[in-house]
């Protein structure tokens, strides 16, 4: 009874900001509130060998959104219309650059999202996703290059 107690405590009192990180990872309400439930459902099953609670659902976050990008179904579609050109607003320039990450492959968004959104430094990066301190600094530096000749940023930048 104590550990569903403490269990219910540790939601409670981390679901938001944990939901913030599931919808960095994934940029949809839904599916990060799905990403979410599905993280602490398996967070409570080995909950009493867990020593740091929300390192390990951060941990289950990023390698359960991994698996299921790498099973999404990826496919351009055709569309007949050409979207109007919208003036450019800082909203507008953010959500480009959201679209951008959003094309990166998931461990390197997940980088870019856990170190410069969650604000973490590389040590507790590399904790969460099982890896070198190195493999870190090298999807970062893989991700921002990726980012820094994205089309869609590299255009807005030379408006």
């Amino acid at each position: 009874m104590a550990d569903r107690a403490i269990f219910q405590d540790f939601v409670v009192t981390r679901s938001d900001r944990l939901l913030r990180t599931a919808y960095l990872l994934t940029h949809d309400w839904a599916t990060a509130e799905d990403l979410l439930q599905e993280a602490l459902a398996k967070a409570w099953f080995a909950w009493a060998g867990i020593d740091e609670p929300e390192a390990y659902v951060r941990r289950t976050l990023v390698t359960t959104y991994t698996s299921w990008w790498r099973r999404r179904w990826r496919r351009e579609l055709p569309s007949g219309d050409l979207p109007e050109e919208p003036a450019h607003d800082e909203a507008g320039r953010r959500e480009e650059l959201w679209q951008a990450v959003g094309r990166l492959p998931a461990r390197q968004r997940a980088v870019i999202v856990l170190r410069f959104y969650e604000d973490l430094p590389v040590a507790e990066v590399a904790a969460i996703l099982g890896c070198q301190e190195g493999t870190v600094k090298s999807q970062t530096a893989k991700a921002l290059a990726k980012l820094r000749v994205d089309e869609s940023i590299v255009k807005e930048l030379h408006r």
